[in-house]
């Protein structure tokens, strides 16, 4: 029997960058837009036009370059934001308008100041618009989850019926349960009676911990489509993940009616990339992508896979992208051998000057690491633009003086706008004494909200990646910096993030919740 498609809706660029200190540039959008249309994701959603300059442009660009996957903006239900979604989707192969209003009583009341009356009629006035720019429009009911049901019926019908041709089932905050959620859209699509004009899709969020058995248990019931983040993203506690959607359908092929386009041989690249460009590190007993998802450390464990591998392994790790993921570079290593496998992992370097550059980088690294893999030319790369993007503030050179019983000492070189300058400070530890001796000649005063260590690849010479999160009068920022030297590795992520607090682009959504 032929299984029915499940359509996979990636909105990693929107709802993943609504995390706090997720925020990418356009160039970063890019190059995750280009590994979702490798990993043949039906479709992307791309940003938020509306919300600001920058995300307008992004949304713009990446509708221009992907021609596999269908883009989409998102746009509440009111006409400035339809018309800019419009605009920015005007040079796509394949474009899809997202148009939302709120449809539970609470959202009603003390959000929009709407009557279910007013709610209904703006829903049908924005789908009708959209459907005068493409055929392709989607509706979500933003906090389905909290919605009466009834109500749900009749917007929904009204909306299919003003040409809606997929239909959202947002659990924006996370409230649902499973087995409720699941019979709720299956109750939705057996009452309205033109449910089978539409798609009816999901959107689930994690505050709980259960949006993927949601989203699993609403695609038993009939949701076709499923929209999710690489790595889980999303504000508050995130949103389904797709490498776990996409994995428990092609493994319990038994249970699911369903099946998907995925390569899931990209997932990992995928995974990677993201956490690198977000600063967001995949714990290491994360489902799918985690260091640890395919290891085994109990004896007993350990001789079962030797012995036969599906004993305590349900999924190959080649399947998942695991298996092709390290590769041999080194000192040695030509410009051609590190050209190519830039382009195996997906990265397009179109100047020689990107290229000298990244190139000098590469043989700076391989003579401090023995060998270098592809998460050490990830974070090569994202260092390398990061650093032709935000020139504000150049790390020159950081000297720390640590010994037992005795305060650190550190002297900061960088250059302000290209003039040097430098700075001695003393403090509680290496890192400390670092970013004091950075602020004094910055003079900027962030606030550290998070600081954290991450280890890129194994082994004693790996380079250490570190991420903080930095909040600057209600900004938040996150850095990133990679070095087989920590301390060099905080001070070049303390950079980053000041970089981008120094910059002019600033995100501000309209509509904070999102769907």
């Amino acid at each position: 029997m032929s299984k029915q498609r499940l359509i996979i809706f990636d909105t990693t660029l929107r709802d993943g960058e609504q995390s706090p200190g997720a925020s990418m540039n356009q160039a970063e959008k890019i190059r995750i837009a280009k590994m979702l249309e490798k990993m043949r994701v039906d479709v992307i959603e791309a940003g938020f036009p509306i919300a600001s300059p920058g995300d307008f442009e992004s949304v713009k660009a990446i509708a221009g370059l992907i021609k596999e996957s269908t883009v989409c903006g998102l746009a509440r239900a009111l006409d400035a934001d339809i018309e800019r979604a419009a605009e920015a989707l005007k040079g796509a192969n394949s474009g899809r308008i997202h148009t939302f209003i709120a449809t539970s009583p609470i959202h009603m009341q003390n959000k929009l100041r709407m009557t279910p009356d007013q709610v209904v009629e703006q829903a049908v006035y924005a789908v009708k618009k959209a459907r005068n720019y493409t055929d392709n429009v989607e509706f979500s009911c933003e906090d389905a989850g909290r919605s009466e049901f009834e109500f749900l019926c009749r917007v929904i019908e009204a909306a299919i019926a003003a040409g809606a041709t997929t239909i959202n089932i947002p659990d924006t905050v996370g409230y649902q349960i499973p087995q409720v959620f699941g019979d709720m859209v299956g109750r939705l699509i057996q009452t309205i009676p033109n449910a089978d004009k539409a798609v009816f899709s999901v959107h689930c969020h994690n505050d709980l911990g259960l949006a993927v058995g949601n989203s699993l248990a609403a695609v038993m019931q009939g949701a076709r489509q499923v929209e999710c983040t690489i790595n889980g993203l999303g504000e508050r506690a995130g949103n389904a993940s797709l490498e776990e959607i996409v994995m428990a359908i092609r493994t319990r092929h038994d249970v699911f009616s369903v099946d998907t386009q995925i390569d899931t041989t990209q997932i990992v690249p995928t995974s990677r990339l993201v956490s690198s460009v977000t600063g967001f590190a995949v714990q290491p007993n994360k489902a799918i992508v985690g260091a640890n998802a395919f290891a085994h450390e109990s004896g007993i464990h350990q001789d079962g896979v030797l012995k036969h591998r599906e004993t305590y392994e349900i999924m190959r790790a080649q399947d998942v992208g695991w298996s092709d993921n390290k590769i041999v570079l080194g000192k040695h290593s030509g410009r051609n051998a590190f050209r190519t496998r830039l382009q195996d992992l997906g990265i397009e370097l179109k100047t020689e000057a990107e290229i000298n550059t990244a190139f000098s980088r590469f043989k700076d690294l391989a003579d401090r690491k023995h060998e270098i893999f592809d998460e050490d030319l990830q974070m090569l790369i994202l260092e390398s633009r990061s650093a032709q993007e935000q020139a504000t503030y150049e790390l020159v050179s950081s000297r720390v003086c640590s010994e037992t019983g005795e305060a650190p000492v550190a002297t900061v070189t960088l250059k302000v706008n290209g003039v040097e300058q430098g700075a001695e400070a003393c403090g509680g530890g290496p890192v400390d004494a670092v970013y004091k001796a950075i602020q004094a000649i910055t003079r900027e005063e962030a606030a550290l909200q998070l600081y954290s260590v991450n280890a890129i690849t194994s082994g004693t010479d790996s380079q250490g990646e570190v991420t903080i999160r930095l909040e600057q009068a209600g900004r938040l920022v996150h850095g990133h910096g990679a070095d087989t030297d920590i301390v060099i590795a905080s001070a070049k992520a303390y950079v980053d993030g000041l970089n981008k607090l120094a910059s002019s682009q600033q995100r501000a959504h309209p509509q904070h919740s999102g769907v």
